[in-house]
């Protein structure tokens, strides 16, 4: 089912931070991609929503028992407000639009991200996002079990695992939403 703009969509641009973009040998064609789908939204009125790991100083969010966000809190990183924790400039917020803090791999985990999206009357999220095995991954499922219609922008999501983004866009992504590219998006905006 392709994206109409009767349904009311929403883009997801999720952890596009730069210390997360740190991990990638070179982010710049993913940054760019992510900035087309972008530009793409805003044109069509779509609104484009920033989703980003964020905690408090001393991580009273983490439990060190979890295994997969436990060691956010060993390295320092994340914090709100500091440097690192903000989204990359190549894809930065335009003032006024929204930004959502979560705490775990999940955009709607421990956030107020559905509110926003029930408040907007989005029935439909595109989804942008690094890395594909984590945000994007947790945030398809959880989105699903929502309710929510699913498109994922391939060329606007990465993972430091090729393979691995390959296998979640050709094999698990494709029950439970549709997959696509930038480019062919944007054609039905």
């Amino acid at each position: 089912m392709t994206a109409t703009l009767q349904q009311p969509t929403a883009l997801l641009v999720m952890d596009f931070q730069r210390k997360m973009m740190e991990r990638l040998a070179d982010p710049t064609a993913l940054l760019n991609n992510v900035a087309r789908a972008i530009a793409g939204a805003r044109k069509a009125g779509i609104p484009v929503i920033y989703v980003g790991l964020m905690f408090r100083p001393g991580y009273p969010e983490i439990n060190e028992k979890n295994i997969a966000i436990g060691y956010v809190k060993k390295t320092g990183l994340f914090i709100e407000g500091d440097e690192g924790t903000a989204i990359h400039p190549t894809v930065a917020p335009l003032p006024g639009e929204t930004i959502i803090a979560k705490k775990r791999y999940s955009a709607f985990a421990g956030s107020d991200l559905d509110t926003v999206l029930k408040a907007q009357q989005v029935e439909r999220l595109v989804l942008a996002g690094y890395s594909t095995s984590g945000v994007v991954l947790s945030t398809l499922r959880e989105a699903g079990d929502k309710d929510y219609q699913l498109t994922v922008l391939s060329d606007a999501c990465g993972d430091t695992d090729a393979e691995v983004h390959q296998l979640m866009m050709t094999k698990v992504f494709v029950r439970q939403a549709e997959v696509t590219t930038i480019d062919d998006w944007l054609k039905t905006l």
